[in-house]
């Protein structure tokens, strides 16, 4: 029989609908449930596409004897920690206190109440590598409560003390152009010359922290911040952690050189890795950088694309029962798959006889393709055109295996930030295709998730459900406001205003001066979420704002400016000596710091002069852009377009703070302006 996840539209949730175990959704029920039976409460978070949730579920949530201690015991409810960001930030927090570090799949005990007094992560059916088994972590936890009440009720005193504010800083911080250059320091120091990204294994991608990097390279005429953000880029595109044939980058690696990937497909990480792509080909003109972000953005729009036009969460990192199994290859299928041209392919892609992954291997680029096209005497032209012709090749041969399952709900968060990737690609590369997924995507948004300016958090097989939270409302109206740039139409200024009045009536609190994670009209839970390091996606209140300064920018609110700035000076310190974990917030606060870089282009967007502007912002990187366009005589909203003259013809206007060059029609004049305005050593 079916236990009560059977009809959740959740993959994850629906994945354990069989279980032995009697699973509850998160719900008043359940909780009235434990309280009406005096039961602990197991609660087991996790997500798909991850493997060790896999292994967990099939070692012990499918196993009968283990389910009956859990059912006798427990009241056991399972969340999907995508569709319920909050309940997983806080109870991570409270593993994190207990153990010292969190993840997934991460299992909770709490009060009838949902107090957590005991926790940790994955748990094995018996007991190794120093790790106790999880039928006595059950038959342990079930005694304390048991018999040991006075126990419990001291554990969840002593974590309740971690969900308390911390007291009001009496410093009055001021975000200031030297934190961000402590910031660049503290994260310079830690990158790994050798291989790329940050610290060891297991290692991150780190796009946001990348992006900042970028960002203060071009701000301050820093090479060594650029080389970084672009040789990082260049050393995970050429990993095992990017798919090689399919496109798209895999979670993590498990070593130092980015070779074995845990290879699960999320589309925040590629979201985030497009559009770092597409900023250091702008800065760079890296057309290595320009190809990865294309294949991506391929991968996507085969792969990851609902026929309404969102954007699916993942895929997942197993098929067939075993991780990585869709994505490895032997040395015998490539010389059949390759013929003739196997030997120099398999030299490329790193394949040998023995393998590098249990046997067989993962594809990556062993060789740079200059040094192979000199070893094999092919001009490098010829060779690009037959390591093509062999990832199609595989790619067919690939699609014939049995797919990792995917994760087909729609979330608003994830889909904003892709949102916003695929419209600066669009504006970078002039691509057609790329800005028809982008108009696409945004119009499925604002009429299917987005309701009275209020953003809902998932939607799957045509049903919306659960009330989005920060992330998802700021993702999505700066998504907007990336659609306006893309289109210059003030529709979505307009939408992304909505839903920006939605994050200051439902998420801002004006007593403290600060965005909260939840709603005020949300679930009432042990606490009310607050999250403001940037973790695997970008932190609600990052987001946040960055959509206030963007907005203050092109309307020329004043309050929205302030709203930032309250957020983010109590935050000044731990960014610049934890820059890492603040990647996203760094970039918002250097607009704060240095303001926006201003570009008005006034003119009818659909003439030749027009393009030739918007050409000359659109191939260049300019941090801190904030960009307006069309016929001042029709701008509303907009402020930045009032009073822009278009002098006869399409004229382009750059300012940053009170001052502004000479308008201009000429796009390499234009060029010249940007190229000045972008550093600002402030």
């Amino acid at each position: 029989m079916p236990n009560l996840l059977a009809n959740e539209t959740s993959p994850y949730l629906v994945q354990h609908a069989d279980n032995p175990v009697h699973w509850h959704p998160w719900s008043a029920e359940a909780l009235e449930l434990a309280r009406r039976e005096d039961k602990p409460i197991l609660l087991s978070i996790g997500y798909a596409a991850c493997h060790w949730c896999h292994v967990m579920a099939h070692e012990s949530f499918e196993d009968d004897a283990t389910a009956a201690v859990m059912n006798e015991h427990f009241v056991n409810i399972k969340v999907d920690r995508e569709e319920r960001p909050d309940l997983d930030s806080i109870y991570m927090q409270a593993v994190q206190a207990m153990t010292g570090h969190g993840g997934w799949p991460m299992t909770v005990f709490l009060t009838p109440e949902g107090e957590p007094f005991y926790g940790g992560t994955y748990f094995p059916p018996t007991e190794r590598h120093g790790m106790p088994s999880f039928t006595n972590i059950l038959q342990s936890v079930a005694r304390a409560y048991a018999d040991h009440r006075d126990d419990v009720t001291k554990s969840v005193e002593q974590l309740r003390q971690i969900y308390k504010p911390p007291p009001a800083s009496t410093r009055a911080d001021e975000v200031t152009a030297h934190m961000l250059e402590i910031a660049y320091r503290n994260i310079a120091r830690r990158h790994d010359a050798d291989h790329g990204g940050f610290d060891s294994a297991p290692k991150f991608p780190q796009a946001m922290a990348l992006d900042f990097l970028l960002r203060h390279g071009a701000r301050t005429n820093n090479p060594h911040a650029t080389d970084i953000a672009l040789s990082s880029y260049r050393k995970m595109a050429r990993g095992g952690i990017y798919d090689q044939v399919g496109g798209g980058f895999a979670r993590y690696s498990v070593d130092d050189e980015w070779l074995v990937p845990h290879f699960e497909k999320m589309l925040y990480d590629n979201a985030l890795l497009i559009q770092l792509g597409v900023h250091l080909w702008q800065a760079t003109g890296d057309e290595e950088a320009r190809r990865i972000a294309c294949e991506t953005i391929t991968w996507v729009d085969r792969e990851m694309t609902s026929p309404e036009g969102g954007f699916y969460s993942s895929l997942d990192a197993d098929s067939e029962g075993h991780e990585g199994k869709f994505y490895v290859w032997t040395d015998a299928e490539l010389d059949e798959l390759l013929g003739e041209k196997a030997p120099f392919l398999k030299e490329y892609f790193g394949v040998t006889p023995g393998g590098n992954f249990e046997g067989t291997s993962i594809l990556f680029v062993s060789l740079d393709p200059a040094e192979l096209a000199a070893k094999i005497g092919t001009p490098e032209p010829a060779l690009a055109e037959a390591i093509s012709a062999a990832k199609a090749i595989l790619y067919e041969a690939r699609s014939r295996r049995v797919w990792p399952a995917r994760d087909e709900k729609v979330l608003a968060g994830w889909n904003g930030l892709m949102l916003r990737a695929l419209a600066e690609a669009a504006r970078a590369f002039g691509d057609e295709r790329y800005r028809s997924m982008a108009l696409r995507n945004a119009e499925f948004l604002y009429s299917e998730m987005v309701q009275g300016g209020r953003v809902m958090r998932s939607r799957k097989d045509g049903s919306t459900r659960i009330p989005g939270f920060l992330e998802d409302h700021a993702a999505v109206a700066l998504g907007f406001v990336a659609t306006y740039e893309l289109t210059f139409d003030e529709r979505w200024i307009d939408r992304a205003l909505e839903i920006s009045a939605a994050i200051t009536d439902m998420f801002w609190d004006e007593e403290t001066l600060v965005f909260f994670d939840t709603a005020k009209d949300a679930e009432k839970l042990i606490t009310r979420p607050r999250d403001v390091a940037d973790n695997a996606v970008p932190a609600g209140n990052s987001l946040a704002v960055d959509l206030c300064l963007r907005l203050s920018e092109l309307t020329g609110s004043q309050d929205l400016r302030g709203r930032a700035e309250s957020v983010l000076r109590p935050l000044a310190a731990a960014m610049g000596k934890h820059a890492i974990a603040f990647g996203y917030l760094l970039s918002a606060a250097d607009i704060l710091v240095r303001g926006g870089v201003q570009v008005a282009l006034a003119g009818d967007p659909a003439s030749d002069k027009f393009a030739e502007l918007a050409g000359a912002v659109s191939g260049r990187y300019v941090p801190g852009l904030i960009l307006a366009g069309g016929d001042p005589a029709h701008a509303r909203t907009v402020a930045l377009m009032k009073d822009r003259d278009t002098r006869g013809s399409a004229t382009a206007y750059v300012c940053r703070g009170f001052t502004c060059d000479l308008p201009t029609g000429d796009a390499d004049t234009l060029a010249g302006q940007l190229a000045a305005a972008s550093t600002a050593i402030a």
